[in-house]
């Protein structure tokens, strides 16, 4: 079983990368993993906002379609995910950094499962997996990556 690693990075252009040829951006940790891996030089959103985009790559699915409009607006706990489809494969869905899932409460609530059991903390997640998560847009006292840019000040 191969091992994929999923790069999703907001606003960066394509062409913002030494290995794109800018003339002074200099990103050799993004070179060296596109060089081993593949670069999409034509790639288009679902939304011009993150949240709402980030659905649609996770469900494969337009904005209208899987209903999650806005930045912290919940993905319908009906919705399935990349993460699922990778479960049922016998695969893990990890995440590390940013993914703006909201969780449906209502939605979890109505089918009895907003408890602490596993299925509820993979529906709240998206179906992710939890290694390090920093959304940016409030403290986050357990988080490495938080911890590490407070010691950088």
């Amino acid at each position: 079983m191969r091992n994929v690693l999923f790069i999703m990075a907001d606003q960066l252009r394509h062409d913002h990368m030494g290995c794109a040829g800018h003339p002074f951006l200099r990103t050799p940790n993004l070179d060296a993993l596109a060089a081993r891996g593949t670069r999409f030089t034509n790639a288009f959103v679902q939304s011009g906002i993150c949240g709402p985009s980030r659905m649609s790559y996770y469900t494969g699915r337009y904005v209208s379609s899987h209903g999650a409009t806005h930045n912290r607006v919940p993905l319908s706990v009906g919705e399935v995910t990349l993460g699922w489809h990778l479960r049922e494969s016998g695969r893990a869905l990890t995440l590390a950094g940013k993914t703006h899932v909201v969780p449906d409460r209502r939605g979890m609530a109505r089918l009895h499962a907003d408890g602490a059991d596993e299925l509820a903390v993979l529906l709240r997640e998206g179906w992710f997996q939890l290694v390090d998560r920093h959304d940016g847009h409030h403290a986050e006292p357990n988080s490495a990556y938080a911890n590490w840019l407070r010691e950088k000040g």
